[in-house]
């Protein structure tokens, strides 16, 4: 059976953790989906971060997840708008069959129990790489180190 992996993000910035999760759903998957949020943290385009992800790794699937929806949490409610969005994604992109929900947030159990597939953590608790996109953003030169070049260059 063809493995397929999904993962969502808004990649504010693409950093060396996004980089270990995306690497870690190519070495499991035979494909990988994934869906790249508008978002305003920062103040680049959807479309430039999805090309960060591109020119890392050629082999992913990128789409766009435009205007997605406001409420986020984990109550059910938000759960439950928040997979109807991602299952909104996946029919504009032809369906394809999603084996696997790859993520490093709680909401990943959530997103795979809605989309009835399996639930792929991948270092919820940052051993591997100690950072997030959240404490880059204050400080970019600081946390140089967790960003590749390519990223490091445009924020």
């Amino acid at each position: 059976m063809k493995k397929i992996g999904l993962t969502i993000g808004k990649y504010a910035p693409f950093h060396k953790g996004h980089e270990f999760l995306i690497q870690t759903a190519l070495e499991e998957m035979n494909e990988l989906y994934v869906l790249v949020y508008e978002t305003d943290l920062i103040d680049i385009p959807v479309e430039k971060r999805a090309n960060w992800i591109k020119s890392i790794y050629p082999e992913v699937k990128i789409h766009f997840a435009k205007n997605p929806p406001k409420q986020i949490g984990l109550d059910s409610q938000s759960v439950k708008i928040q997979t109807e969005y991602i299952k909104e994604k996946l029919k504009e992109i032809g369906n394809p069959l999603v084996t696997h929900f790859y993520s490093s947030e709680l909401y990943g159990k959530y997103v795979a129990e809605e989309l009835k597939i399996q639930n792929r953590i991948v270092d919820l608790e940052r051993k591997n790489v100690p950072i997030r996109a959240s404490i880059i953003r204050e400080n970019p030169i600081k946390n140089k180190e967790y960003l590749n070049p390519i990223v490091f260059k445009e924020i």
